[in-house]
């Protein structure tokens, strides 16, 4: 069924009803090199993965991050066509027992850290981004499964990043300038929305704070329909209802609010606890990190401590 938003929830665009998305983060075809079967079983995808996550875990939502670079250009011997069919494969796995996927645009390339550590996630798209965004929407224009999240986490660059910060023109801000606030932010985000709904008016685009995406207050951005705030939580950002309620729990009272990512360890537990009735109180959907990376719900065929939180919530 299609979505679409209505005062601060999601709905079923047909009935009106209601619909709380719930499920987790699939992530791996932004990292996974493609072997002689592609890059769905490199990053160990399969249909059956998929449906254990919707029938036994009780998904309704696959968060499913991606590599711009990819689409537009492909790797290792295979192309940019070949990238997308992989990512049709999880879209239709995830429909065909009823579930939305969620693209999720995490690395702009393999190939450009930002920053120390080797972090791939970028602090704001490229000029790339729009034409990708415009290949998916056009892509899945008539696929009622899928959504789209524009960019994973807008942040601040890193004090040692040597890559300045894109600016929606297409130039760059001075190499001195590391801020992204909302004022930064908004005007990329209004491009990369304008681009998906150029080719698929309807949409339901799901847009991140800024602060690794936490930090929703700045929004919302009134005159564009059927967007749904994402914000991303973990322990580091906030710990209390006071901070949530700041970040994004306001506006969750009158406008649609997703958590895109919240996760933990076994140290995290009481706080995962608290998060997850808080979110459950504000009627916030979310797809919990991760299925396959740290922090993990899931690690060696057991479901982790934090995962027996998420999984209790889901069934």
């Amino acid at each position: 069924m299609g979505l679409s938003t209505s005062g601060n929830r999601i709905i079923d665009s047909a009935t009106g009803a209601p619909v709380l998305l719930r499920g987790v983060n699939r992530s791996g075809l932004e990292y996974s090199e493609p072997d002689e079967d592609g890059f769905v079983s490199a990053a160990g995808l399969s249909r059956y993965e998929i449906r254990y996550l919707v029938r036994e875990w009780k998904c309704n939502i696959i968060r499913l991050p991606f590599n711009q670079d990819w689409v537009l250009n492909g790797r290792g011997g295979r192309s940019g066509e070949d990238y997308l069919r992989e990512i049709d494969r999880v879209i239709d796995w995830a429909a065909a027992y009823g579930a939305y996927t969620l693209l999720d645009l995490q690395w702009l390339n393999a190939d450009t850290p930002f920053g120390s550590g080797r972090q791939f996630v970028p602090p704001l798209p490229n000029a790339d981004s729009p034409r990708m965004w415009s290949i998916l929407a056009r892509r899945y224009a008539r696929n009622t499964f899928v959504l789209y999240d524009i960019l994973n986490e807008p942040h601040d660059r890193l004090p040692d990043d040597p890559h300045p910060l894109p600016h929606h023109d297409g130039g760059f801000y001075p190499s001195r300038h590391r801020q992204v606030t909302m004022a930064e932010w908004q005007p990329w985000a209004r491009v990369l929305i304008q681009a998906i709904r150029a080719e698929a008016p309807q949409a339901l685009v799901f847009v991140s704070g800024t602060n690794w995406g936490y930090d929703l207050r700045g929004f919302p951005m009134e005159e564009l329909p059927n967007l749904v705030y994402s914000t991303h939580v973990y322990r580091n950002k906030g710990t209390s209802r006071r901070d949530w309620a700041d970040a994004f729990g306001r506006l969750s009272l009158s406008h649609p609010v997703f958590a895109g990512e919240w996760g933990g360890g076994d140290g995290d537990i009481d706080w995962g606890r608290r998060l997850a009735e808080y979110f459950e109180e504000l009627g916030i959907g979310w797809t919990a990190w991760s299925w396959s990376n740290e922090p993990f719900v899931v690690q060696r065929y057991a479901t982790t401590r934090f995962g027996g939180i998420v999984k209790a919530v889901l069934s």
